[in-house]
């Protein structure tokens, strides 16, 4: 092996590689992708990517089918991933500023508001929402951590209530493609 030779394998041996990047897949799941969330798997039908104008994206709303349920995961992104499943609600609103800022369900559970804020949506597959539009969202905490969701957008009202999830109980898979 010639000297030449040899200073090459050296110098290309102290070139600094690419790193690899890590794939989230709490963030870049898809329409198809199998959702197991503590223990049950739900196909994902549809997916909500949150965000303010030239930020990342910090909220995403998957919507989730298993048989005929449809429930949505929702995951809020801040120094650690918050997540809750919720089931979708029945109602009916016709102003965003009616709102309260404490609700009673049935007579029986009260939750408070706990934050508001708008944001802009890019939306994929089957959701109750536009790309692009803004959607405001009214975070609301009740009893035994459970928790309601309001959002609106365009003259529509979303409800929806669950509870909080351990972001170690939410699986993702990958579709084949």
């Amino acid at each position: 092996m010639s000297i030449f030779k040899r200073v090459g394998n050296i110098i290309r041996s102290n070139k600094q590689q690419e790193p690899v990047r890590q794939a989230n897949p709490i963030e870049e799941s898809r329409v198809g992708d199998i959702v197991n969330v503590d223990l049950e798997e739900y196909v994902v039908t549809g997916k909500v990517i949150y965000f303010d104008r030239g930020f990342e994206p910090h909220r995403y709303a998957y919507y989730l089918q298993s048989g005929k349920d449809i429930r949505c995961l929702l995951i809020e992104k801040g120094r650690s991933y918050e997540c809750f499943l919720c089931d979708f609600m029945e109602g009916a609103l016709d102003d965003p500023n009616d709102v309260p800022s404490r609700l009673e369900l049935d007579g029986e559970d009260t939750f408070e508001l706990e934050h508001h804020r708008s944001d802009v949506t890019r939306t994929e597959g089957n959701t109750d929402f536009r790309s692009g539009d803004e959607v405001t969202i009214w975070r609301y905490f009740g009893p035994d951590d459970r928790y309601f969701f309001l959002q609106w957008q365009d003259g529509k009202f979303v409800a929806m209530q669950g509870e909080r999830t351990p972001a170690t109980q939410v699986k993702f898979m990958r579709a084949t493609l």
